[in-house]
């Protein structure tokens, strides 16, 4: 489990930005988002916590959760 930061949210198409602890950065889908989290709420700055896996343009996070 990685956690980071939501850095940015494109709600009109979906999908976000996560920054890393490590300062990595991972896409997000809004499918990926558990139910702890409503996408059309997320303004960016979120504390969050995440599965990376491989997608079609790279690295991306699934399972996104509010971090306790």
């Amino acid at each position: 489990m990685t956690t980071g930061i939501v850095k940015k949210v494109v709600s009109e198409r979906g999908f976000g930005f996560i920054t890393a602890e490590d300062e990595k950065e991972y896409f997000f889908h809004r499918d990926g988002l558990d139910s702890s989290l409503n996408f059309d709420r997320l303004k960016g700055g979120e504390k969050v916590e995440f599965d990376v896996e491989a997608g079609p343009k790279g690295p991306r996070a699934t399972k996104v959760h509010a971090a306790a």
